[in-house]
C-alpha cells in the first residue's frame, strides 16, 4: 500500500516528490522519456494523467496539454497501454489521475479491475466526492488499490475528517483555491491549513497546486510528506524540452534530504 511505501521512503528524506504527467503530451514516445527522466532524477512515486476535454480542477498549462493529447490521438486504451508498459519499466509507484466520467463510461468495476491487473497503484479522481464514491470505493478496496481524496484550504475540521475515513495512502491536499498551474504563497499563512489537514489523519500528507522550485520543497518539510509538481513540469518540457526534466526535478531535491 502507498502508505507504507511513504513511510518507508520518509526514513530516508525530508519530504518525498511526486510528479505529473499528462499522458500522451506531447507524444506518447516524449511521456515516456519524461517518466524515464524522472524517475533517474530521484521521484517518488508518478501520478499520470489520462487526458479529458474538460478538466475543471487543472488551469492554462495542464488544459493545453491534456487537449493537445487528444488531439493527438490519446485515447483511454493507449494510456492503459502507455502506464502498462511505464508500470514494466520503471520501479516507483505509478498512479492514475483522471475526472470521473472517464472511469464512468469505460466502467467503474472493469476500470478498477484493469489498473489492478497492470500494476498501478492507486488513483486521484478530482471531482468524485466520497459520497457518490460507493462503485468506486468497493472496486478499489477488493483490487487493493489507495483511493486518493483531496483536502482543500476551504475544506471545514468536520469534512477532512469524513474525507479521511474513506482515503487510502495518502491524502492530497491542494495547497489553495482555484486550479492548477498559479502562483502559490508557501508561507507561514498555509501552515495553520496544514496542520488541521495532519490533525484530521494519519495518513501521509501531499501538497500540490503552485509547488515550482526547491524553496517551495523545502518549505514543505515537516509540515508534509510529499511535494507533487505539475505544471512547472510541463513548462519546464515545452520550453527546455525532455531534457532539461531531469535536471529539473534534480534541482527540486538537491540538498534536501
Amino acid at each position: 500500500m502507498l502508505e507504507q511505501y511513504l513511510i518507508e521512503r520518509r526514513k530516508g528524506r525530508d519530504v518525498a516528490l511526486m510528479t505529473h504527467i499528462v499522458i500522451g503530451y506531447p507524444s506518447f514516445e516524449a511521456s515516456m522519456d519524461t517518466v524515464a527522466a524522472m524517475v533517474d532524477a530521484g521521484v517518488d512515486l508518478v501520478e499520470m494523467q489520462i487526458p479529458f476535454s474538460e478538466p475543471i480542477a487543472d488551469g492554462p498549462v495542464i488544459l493545453h496539454a491534456n487537449q493537445k493529447a487528444l488531439a493527438a490521438g490519446a485515447t483511454v486504451e493507449r494510456c492503459f497501454e502507455f502506464a502498462a508498459e511505464a508500470v514494466r519499466r520503471f520501479d516507483v509507484p505509478i498512479l492514475f489521475m483522471s475526472y470521473y466520467n472517464i472511469l464512468y463510461r469505460y466502467g467503474t468495476e472493469k476500470f478498477v479491475e484493469r489498473m489492478a491487473k497492470l500494476g498501478l497503484r492507486g488513483a486521484i479522481v478530482p471531482d468524485l466526492p466520497p459520497e457518490e464514491a460507493r462503485d468506486y470505493l468497493r472496486a478499489m478496496n477488493d483490487h487493493a488499490l489507495d483511493p486518493i481524496f483531496i483536502y482543500s484550504p476551504n475544506t471545514p475540521n468536520d469534512r477532512l475528517a469524513f474525507i479521511a475515513e474513506h482515503a487510502k495512502g495518502f491524502i492530497y491536499c491542494v495547497a489553495r483555491k482555484g486550479v492548477t498551474g498559479t502562483a502559490t504563497d508557501f508561507s507561514v499563512g498555509m501552515d495553520a491549513y496544514l496542520k488541521r489537514c495532519r490533525d484530521a489523519t494519519a495518513l501521509p500528507l501531499a501538497v500540490g497546486f503552485g509547488v515550482k522550485d526547491k524553496a517551495d520543497v523545502e518549505f514543505l518539510v515537516g509540515k508534509a510528506d510529499v511535494a507533487v509538481v505539475g505544471s512547472q513540469t510541463i513548462r519546464v518540457l515545452d520550453e527546455e524540452g525532455v531534457e532539461a526534466v531531469g535536471d529539473f526535478v534534480r534541482s527540486l531535491t538537491n540538498g534536501v534530504n
